[in-house]
């Protein structure tokens, strides 16, 4: 891909840090005077709060608190004089802290980067605002009808593992939550071991490799673990959750027999897409909201993670319309995996997917993003452009055989927040 005269494309590189060779994907994009940094933490998301909800997502918080020497406003004043950007977030398996500024200003982005890895602000008084504040968050979700739809279909699926425990802990696990536990975690689990550099923008590759070398050298060795999958439950089920609502809030999910890693995914995708991740014009939108006006929006997704692959979907209804809602959808997803999909069905997704990839990576953001999960998800970098190529390939037979082996995805279990 080429623009203004610059080949985009990204490499993986690697540097030796304290006898551990850490990984760096790096993209240059000399197009506007920018640089962006993230290092990556893998297997260290909400997946290891352990018996501790929320541990990870308040951890990420307070290192969003700054030093230790300057406090929460003055690093943010610091932060803020030279337009640089600095936050921490924390997924479902990876910790993330996120760099950008202007080329000029990234000198100094960087030394506000070691300062916080060197002396983050872990102080009673940040601990007791972030608790507050994350209570409150808990508290707002109370009425949050989407929120309490998609959790208790998660620990409904996911009963007694990782998975399936709300990242943003409740009542009693902040309660039971203490300064050490959030200190432990970040000593196991922001380390050198389990990083992942990616780094692009208007720099070279060996100032690039410099700078990561410079900020992991900051990090202490610690180690890494197995990231362990997780299957959901394999029955249909059905959970209603009473709340004063005045429509039907419904999350529908199953299991999907197929690893992040394995060849098919393009195919998962195209499926995926036809089914109910295509907006209008899917088979889902199609039968409940054109044909029967049951709902205004109606979706479903494969979800591929790591740690454990998904079939999840949505939508609201009125309440006296919620069964045949119900049916409706199980009528779909059966007639899908039966008989697959017709070869105008295939036409179209493969016309929207390839003629859409353009617009997903215009942005080095985009770009980054997509090498990280190539290279995350074991692929190498550059394996999309293969993918576009398989999808344009696919054949109808292909595709329906696919499909239709894939009959777990009948096995539904739905979560209805109703009044």
């Amino acid at each position: 891909m080429v623009l203004q005269g610059v080949l985009l494309s990204a490499s993986l590189e690697k540097v030796e840090v304290s006898g551990v060779l850490a990984p760096v994907i790096f993209e240059k994009d000399s197009t506007l005077p920018i640089t962006s940094l993230q290092v990556i933490f893998q297997n260290s998301g909400s997946i290891e709060d352990k018996s501790l909800s929320g541990l990870a997502r308040f951890g990420a918080n307070i290192l969003n608190e700054g030093t230790k020497k300057l406090g929460s406003v003055a690093f943010a004043n610091e932060l803020e004089k030279s337009a640089i950007g600095l936050s921490v977030h924390s997924g479902t398996e990876t910790f993330v802290i996120e760099l950008s500024s202007l080329k000029e200003k990234f000198a100094e982005g960087i030394k506000l980067l070691k300062n916080l890895l060197k002396d983050p602000n872990l102080t009673d008084e940040s601990f007791e605002k972030i608790k507050l504040l994350m209570k409150a968050k808990i508290k707002k979700n109370e009425s949050n009808f989407d929120y309490i739809g998609s959790l208790n279909l998660k620990q409904m699926r996911y009963k007694d593992t990782p998975i399936g425990h709300p990242f943003d802990g409740d009542e009693n696990s902040l309660n039971t939550l203490k300064l050490e536990d959030v200190k432990k975690f970040i000593n196991e689990h922001i380390v050198l071991e389990r990083a992942i550099i990616v780094i692009g923008g208007d720099i070279e590759i060996d100032e690039a490799k410099k700078i990561s070398k410079d900020i992991l050298s900051t990090l202490p060795k610690g180690k890494n673990e197995p990231l362990v999958h997780f299957k959901g439950i394999e029955k249909v089920d059905k959970k209603e959750i009473i709340k004063n609502s005045e429509q039907a809030y419904i999350y529908f999910g199953a299991p999907y027999d197929l690893n992040i890693s394995s060849d098919d995914v393009y195919k998962a995708k195209v499926g995926s897409f036809i089914l109910g991740a295509g907006g209008f014009g899917s088979r889902m939108m199609e039968e409940i909201r054109v044909k029967k006006g049951l709902a205004y929006s109606v979706y479903s997704n494969v979800n591929f993670n790591k740690s454990y692959t998904d079939f999840t979907g949505y939508l609201q209804t009125k309440l006296e319309s919620q069964e045949d809602a119900i049916k409706t959808v199980k009528e779909v997803i059966s007639s899908f995996v039966k008989d697959g999909v017709t070869k105008d069905e295939l036409e179209q997704a493969k016309h929207f997917l390839l003629g859409s990839e353009p617009l997903r990576n215009e942005k080095l953001s985009q770009r980054l993003s997509r090498s990280f999960f190539e290279y995350y998800s074991g692929f190498e970098l550059g394996y999309k452009k293969k993918e576009l190529e398989k999808i344009k390939s696919l054949t109808l037979e292909e595709l329906n055989k696919f499909i239709t082996s894939h009959n777990e995805i009948n096995i539904l279990s739905f979560a209805i927040v109703k009044k």
